[in-house]
């Protein structure tokens, strides 16, 4: 299977996520009852946002997963833990299936973090799933990330994970 990321556009796209962003297996993206207006307007905010980026992940050519890329010491995270230089904040979100594919998410999580170590700059990324989430824990694990305390957001309790490049070469046996 191939692997592409390209950028999300928001008035083209949310038709696109819309189902994914609300269906039952997405209730941790927390936009269960969007609307498409909403879909548009939000990624329509993270497209102008200058610390926010979103993508769509195609396999094989086809729109299989969305990812999302921040600065954490200036969204999300500020206040919550000690940013360090080349910090990067991820998310991300496979479409909905109904013929799920064996190691089909845990592919989608190594390309979104090849594709994030891919920038010199980035040194680690930090995640924050829902503390309920224990199937991203197990894939956040299984790619390097380190779980270190859990934390308050205003709209969750959170796992707040960290996962350096060398955790990630270490874990996924490449080299980033």
């Amino acid at each position: 299977m191939t692997v592409s990321i390209r950028p999300f556009d928001p008035s083209k796209d949310a038709g696109l996520i819309h189902p994914w962003v609300t269906h039952p297996k997405a209730a941790f993206w927390m936009m269960q009852g969007a609307t498409l207006q909403d879909v548009e307007r939000e990624y329509a905010a993270i497209a102008a946002h200058p610390h926010h980026e979103a993508f769509v992940g195609l396999v094989d050519g086809e729109p299989a997963f969305l990812m999302e890329r921040y600065d954490p010491a200036r969204l999300e995270l500020v206040g919550l833990y000690e940013p360090r230089p080349g910090d990067v904040g991820m998310h991300f979100l496979v479409a909905p299936t109904d013929t799920p594919v064996h190691g089909f998410t845990r592919m989608v999580i190594t390309a979104v973090m090849t594709e994030l170590f891919a920038d010199p700059a980035t040194a680690r990324v930090v995640v924050e799933p829902d503390v309920g989430n224990k199937a991203v824990h197990a894939l956040n694990e299984a790619v390097g990330f380190v779980p270190e305390r859990e934390i308050q957001k205003p709209e969750k309790k959170a796992l707040l994970s960290f996962c350096t490049r060398a955790q990630f070469e270490t874990a996924v046996g490449a080299t980033a």
